[in-house]
């Protein structure tokens, strides 16, 4: 064979490839997934998350796109890593980077975790608690325009025995505080106690040393608590449902308003007149880890982070993304204004001390 008939062959060989490479769906070749077996995946998750699973557009990424079959039960985020038997479930989806190491250290087998979402930690308040707190000088107008709770002068407030009618002067009964969810079985209510304890104890993140010295006023707040939800979606329903005599000003997630306001958006101009949301200086950031039991969590935790996924994340229910190089624009929410970033954040107590305040409060 002579070299212009080879040449001719091969030229022939190459075009014949790159036509069959540009008929190729390229996503199939970087995502592998549309020709892999469907999945069954259990898991226990936060109630935060409800309305994200929920959401349609996720979940036909979820079974057209990763072929899993999601079954999801709600639960709350200490209890799913500490009391909940887990047999048959393959993931935990709390909302607290602690909560991995409550899983191991209630004998949980944990395979591997991966952050998916931050969520900051932030106070609802009724507008007329709000005017209060900043008559009281506890909560401010910041330069562009949100509220910051000051966490310190809240702790004072509670410290001396403040009084909603008498001392703020609002039509309420009984002494300041803000309510949350049982520390024991939710997380929002467990990173507001490991945040009080932090305001109990000057300020300083404690640890097993100073504990001692800050725990029985944590205890002694929590259990003049009365009734506390086992679940941030639960509490903040309440919190809306009941009005301002019952629920004054809650700790919840920054997420929970702009779910709200994409669900009922013939609320909307009612909700932003009666209610104010308030960061806490500091706060906590609410990572919200998939904690894998099973190999086949992992097929989930790929389609958590799916693209896709996270920006209909952000922009239909305000999760800030957990991926490294990934921003969120808060142009993308239509509904509600949210802080281009969250500043002033303190970390969480250790495990060991969070132990030992979910053991104190249980």
């Amino acid at each position: 064979m002579n070299r212009t008939l080879l040449g001719l062959i091969l030229l022939a060989v190459v075009a014949a490839v790159a036509v069959g490479v540009s008929m190729l769906d390229l996503s199939t070749l970087t995502r592998n997934v549309t020709t892999r077996d469907p999945v069954s995946v259990s898991i226990y998750y936060g109630g935060e998350k409800s309305a994200l699973l929920r959401n349609e557009k996720v979940q036909r990424i979820l079974e057209g796109r990763y072929k899993i079959t999601l079954q999801a039960t709600k639960a709350g985020s200490v209890e799913m890593v500490t009391t909940l038997p887990v047999t048959g479930r393959d993931c935990l989806w709390p909302s607290n980077m602690v909560a991995v190491e409550l899983a191991r250290d209630s004998g949980r087998t944990v395979l591997g975790d991966e952050t998916i979402f931050n969520s900051p930690i932030v106070f609802y308040a009724w507008s007329d608690v709000a005017d209060a707190l900043i008559e009281a000088g506890a909560v401010r107008a910041r330069e562009d325009g949100f509220l910051a709770a000051d966490v310190q002068a809240m702790g004072r407030l509670i410290e001396a025995g403040t009084r909603w009618k008498e001392d703020l002067g609002l039509n309420i009964y009984g002494p300041f505080k803000v309510f949350s969810t049982h520390p024991a079985k939710s997380n929002s209510g467990n990173i507001w106690s490991g945040l009080l304890a932090t305001v109990f104890n000057s300020g300083q993140t404690p640890t097993q040393d100073s504990l001692p010295a800050v725990l029985p006023r944590v205890t002694a707040y929590f259990d003049a608590m009365g009734h506390m939800e086992a679940s941030s979606g639960d509490i903040f329903e309440n919190f809306l449902k009941q009005g301002m005599g019952a629920r004054p000003i809650i700790v919840g997630y920054e997420n929970q308003m702009v779910e709200f306001l994409a669900e009922n958006a013939q609320y909307a101009d009612l909700i932003r007149s009666k209610i104010r949301v308030l960061y806490p200086e500091p706060t906590i950031f609410a990572s919200h880890p998939l904690i894998s039991l099973t190999p086949a969590c992992g097929r989930l935790a790929e389609a958590l982070i799916d693209p896709e996924l996270q920006a209909i994340a952000w922009a239909d229910h305000g999760f800030r993304t957990g991926l490294i190089g990934v921003e969120n624009d808060p142009a993308d929410i239509g509904v509600a204004r949210l802080p281009e970033t969250v500043a002033l954040v303190v970390p969480m107590p250790s495990a060991k001390v969070m132990e030992e305040i979910i053991e104190a409060v249980r």
